[in-house]
């Protein structure tokens, strides 16, 4: 069975050589590199393809939010964790606009570290409880009545964008099925057992998705969906 390979982006070398050491202790996974800065983490995530990158934010030359944003863009099938001291709403939510897979607090421990780089393997979003928190408040604004569409239940439905939102192209049945399917919290995996699709293929759908509601990843495509009426959560 093939390891996790994992990169470490951060500008302090100890915190580098201390996840390096944490994470080579686990059976399934491996660190192929550390960047100092975000231009590093970029030169080397597109010569190691790593699995999971760990991003840290504050960094020198480039901060890891714009690289995550392009490594994201360049290499969708590498997985992005932020792993930060900062839980700033700013901060926060670039971060997942930019593509992260999780949002990790420094201070989470090393348990719940492990357990984010397995679990984005599987296809789901890793939260800190803290950033969970914020992600759910601002999810709960932009989905009151005051700001959502009439519900609308046919999730293929094109619904007429407001002046300052741009025209969905709309789901096919099938991608209409697997957003429904994402709307309870299944995995990729999950969804892939629950409609008999491999797991490649449900990711392809789910691109196709984010591409079509100009999503960034599973959260902003959940924030969109509802605000149109195209799921109920």
């Amino acid at each position: 069975m093939e390891k996790i390979r994992v990169l470490v982006a951060d500008d302090q070398d100890i915190v580098r050589q201390g996840l390096q050491i944490i994470l080579n202790l686990q059976s399934d996974i491996t660190v192929v590199g550390e960047a100092a800065n975000g231009l590093e983490a970029i030169t080397l995530a597109r010569s190691l393809h790593p699995h999971v990158t760990l991003m840290d934010i504050k960094m020198p030359r480039m901060d890891g939010i714009e690289a995550t944003r392009i490594i994201t863009r360049e290499l969708p099938d590498i997985n992005v964790i932020i792993l930060t001291t900062y839980d700033t709403d700013d901060w926060v939510f670039e971060g997942i606009r930019a593509g992260a897979q999780g949002y990790l607090l420094k201070d989470a421990g090393s348990e719940a570290m492990i357990a984010a780089i397995r679990g984005v393997m599987q296809g789901e979003s890793q939260l800190d409880p803290t950033i969970a928190r914020k992600v759910m408040n601002e999810f709960r604004r932009v989905s009151s009545p005051a700001n959502i569409s009439p519900v609308r239940p046919n999730p293929s439905a094109v619904p007429t964008p407001s002046a300052d939102e741009p025209l969905y192209e709309a789901l096919t049945d099938r991608e209409g099925e697997i957003l429904g399917e994402i709307a309870k919290g299944l995995s990729n995996k999950e969804i892939a057992g629950k409609l008999f699709l491999s797991e490649g293929t449900v990711r392809n759908y789910i691109s196709s998705i984010m591409g079509k509601l100009h999503a960034n990843d599973r959260t902003q495509v959940l924030v969109k969906a509802a605000r149109r009426g195209m799921v109920k959560l």
